[in-house]
């Protein structure tokens, strides 16, 4: 069997967010803007649960956006059992996430995810493996997941890994400047965390089942974006609750605010605990609904996750032959 795919906004291989688009620069602290953010938690969650019964995408369109979200994923292994045979084999998933027959049948060329996120100690053969492609390596750094060992360390940590080859840092936020509303601390930390990132972008991890309040989460994000993030990261997805929609709608609605004032496009990543093909397409449409095509791109979106691909890859098989295949048969790494 044979179709044809019509992708949402055109389908490219995953590229670095510096080449569309100009980094975020940042501003200088406003706490008149932080202090005047609200949420209203209960409209929120409204808006969150609606999204999913009222999109429904089907057939073609579906596996349209189902390659979407494939090029806006980066591939993610964050395990204490990392080696580099399985960081490799990470890679070459990366390079080829859609086996070359299911793409031909989808009337499709080949597509990269946006990225591979590992440990910096995993850098070196994330490097090698991905030689000859344009998929960037992502970094986790700032004593990931809790962000709690010596600042300076923390700055090291991540001039190590741009040094190494990291083209993308994703920090993490100290949550007590969040929790005890230190927003300058927090801005500085924010500011100091880029600066040491150089030429790399910075993804801001929120951390934002630890926050609190939807309110938290939403001045967090401002005040990152202040400081100069390229991304705001929902999780660490070692948190007890990672991704929400509620969460997410928040991160974008500051997202869009940022945008409104100062003319300058942030990016979103959720992160743990998305691993669901229809749960991908709710949060893009989210995404499309809330900030425009332009954010449904690998440089201004992406998914932090590692089982997502293969639930993807099993649903557009379906698409093709009609049947479910065993999960064994798309295995990540």
């Amino acid at each position: 069997m044979s179709t044809h795919v019509t992708t949402p906004a055109g389908i490219a291989q995953s590229h670095l967010p510096q080449v569309t688009e100009p980094r975020n620069p940042g501003m200088p602290l406003d706490m008149d803007w932080v202090r005047s953010v609200q949420v209203n938690t209960s409209a929120v969650e409204r808006r969150a649960s609606s999204i999913a019964a009222r999109r429904s995408v089907k057939k073609d369109h579906q596996a349209a956006w189902l390659l979407r979200a494939i090029t806006c994923i980066d591939l993610t292994t964050l395990s204490g059992d990392d080696t580099a045979r399985r960081v490799e084999r990470l890679c070459a998933k990366a390079r080829q996430p859609v086996s070359p027959d299911l793409m031909k049948a989808l009337g499709m060329g080949p597509i990269t995810v946006g990225a591979v996120c590992v440990y910096h100690e995993m850098i070196a053969p994330a490097k090698a493996a991905l030689t000859g492609t344009n998929i960037p390596i992502a970094a986790v750094s700032t004593g990931f997941p809790a962000g709690l060992s010596p600042f300076e360390l923390r700055i090291k940590e991540i001039e190590m890994s741009v040094a190494e080859g990291a083209a993308e840092i994703d920090i993490v936020i100290s949550r007590r400047h969040v929790l005890s509303g230190d927003w300058q601390a927090l801005y500085d930390e924010m500011r100091a965390f880029r600066t040491a990132c150089g030429d790399a972008h910075v993804k801001a991890i929120l951390a934002t089942g630890e926050l609190g309040s939807l309110r938290n989460v939403a001045r967090a994000s401002l005040v990152c974006m202040m400081a100069g993030a390229d991304f705001i990261k929902t999780s660490t997805g070692k948190e007890s609750v990672n991704a929400t929609l509620p969460v997410t709608l928040v991160m974008i609605r500051a997202i869009r605010d940022y945008f409104d004032r100062t003319g300058i496009r942030v990016g979103y990543k959720p992160a743990g605990g998305i691993s669901k093909a229809k749960d991908a397409i709710t949060y893009l449409a989210l995404i499309k609904e809330e900030l425009g095509d332009r954010w449904l791109r690998p440089d201004l979106f992406r998914f932090g996750a590692s089982s997502l691909l293969g639930d993807i890859e099993r649903q557009l098989e379906h698409h093709v032959t009609g049947s479910y295949s065993a999960s064994y048969r798309h295995a990540i790494s």
